[in-house]
């Protein structure tokens, strides 16, 4: 079984995404800039690589081995854990850090140090997500077990509570994806003929997840219990924490970007082709946020400007302040919807009353084709 073939109407204003192209393309050149990563990316990428591997080395070297000072080191490899997420590995998997794919590679395997898998999240992120933004069942993003993420999909009786058991299963994220996500992926991905778009066999595949999850957990779990002076307990608390709080930080970084009151919901097309050109589309889906905060912006990779993201995967997250008000300004020349909330508490409430409307059912607006 392959993927479905969908397409994007490319006769839907066409001449909006030749001028907001033209335009980005110009701001470059003009600037004499590069698209990739600059001095400052450079400075953020070792700050968050150090902090999420200093801690480590400092437990692992007994250098802080005291209850609280332990907790203290997973708190900050929670946060350098999310860091590395949002700031680096995010960009090299997209190809965008650098213009040299072999730094994109050596970068974008970070991914693996924090338990999860590259090649799977390429295909959850890359071609799954970005192509088919919010279409149901094509978007795995907005696909879960327990939360109710877009009106297509089946409202279940538990569903009514939602929005408030939501943050528990965001927390629990990445926990899920170190112990079962990936397995799961690589068989359905197989079935899809997905791993071939990575150039990778099943067998190869599941190799790799079952040998870089054992050194993973071998690194930051079993090396920390055997070292530090502290019951296995304790360590393994707070590990626990570490994936909880970066679990539940990296959703409601994502999460208010496309699932809010604001953005529409897709089902795949029955004649084949979605009513908009992929651009328009991705507009149609997305939101910013907080555009203001610039230190919010450069902790959580630029990612509150999802719109510019979404439109240009290919340009490093340090420009997209830069390019912000080109695609503002050019969405509104061609009257195409240009989505945000002025503060990351804005984009939370509407993205958990969404979740509420969901799970009760009082969600009015139809999902389009």
């Amino acid at each position: 079984m392959s993927m479905p073939s969908l397409k994007f109407n490319t006769q839907d204003k066409p001449e909006f995404v030749q001028e907001l192209r033209k335009r980005v393309s110009g701001y470059f050149k003009e600037n004499k800039i590069s698209r990739h990563a600059n001095g400052q990316m450079k400075v953020k990428t070792a700050f968050m690589i150090l902090l999420y591997f200093t801690p480590l080395v400092l437990m692992l070297t007994t250098v802080v081995s005291s209850f609280w000072g332990v907790m203290l080191m997973w708190t900050l490899m929670s946060l350098g854990m999310s860091g590395i997420g949002l700031s680096i590995m995010h960009d090299a998997n997209h190809g965008s850090y650098s213009k040299n794919q072999k730094v994109n590679n050596a970068l974008g395997f970070l991914l693996n140090f924090l338990g999860a898998y590259h090649v799977n999240w390429k295909i959850q992120h890359n071609v799954l997500h970005h192509s088919f933004t919010n279409v149901t069942e094509m978007d795995e993003d907005i696909t879960n077990p327990v939360i109710r993420m877009s009106p297509n999909q089946k409202r279940k009786w538990a569903n009514r509570f939602q929005a408030f058991y939501a943050p528990l299963f965001y927390g629990i994220m990445t926990l899920y994806w170190l112990v079962a996500k990936d397995i799961d992926q690589v068989f359905r991905y197989n079935r899809k003929n997905l791993l071939k778009t990575q150039g990778l066999s099943f067998k190869k595949a599941l190799t790799h997840i079952t040998f870089h999850k054992t050194w993973y957990l071998i690194l930051t779990l079993v090396l920390p219990i055997l070292i530090v002076d502290l019951p296995w307990w304790q360590i393994t608390l707070g590990f626990v924490f570490m994936q909880f709080g970066s679990g539940l930080f990296l959703a409601l970084i994502f999460q208010p970007a496309h699932v809010i009151e604001e953005t529409d919901f897709f089902t795949p097309a029955t004649s084949g082709t979605m009513e908009n050109n992929w651009a328009i589309h991705q507009l149609r889906t997305t939101s910013n946020f907080a555009n203001k905060s610039r230190w919010f912006s450069w902790f959580v990779g630029g990612l509150n400007y999802q719109i510019e993201h979404h439109l240009f995967p290919n340009i490093c997250h340090i420009h997209y302040r830069g390019i912000s008000q080109i695609v503002k300004d050019t969405a509104k020349e061609f009257e195409v919807p240009y989505y945000q909330h002025k503060t990351f508490y804005d984009a939370l409430k509407s993205h958990f009353s969404l979740l509420h409307k969901l799970g009760t059912g009082s969600y009015d607006r139809k999902a389009a084709a």
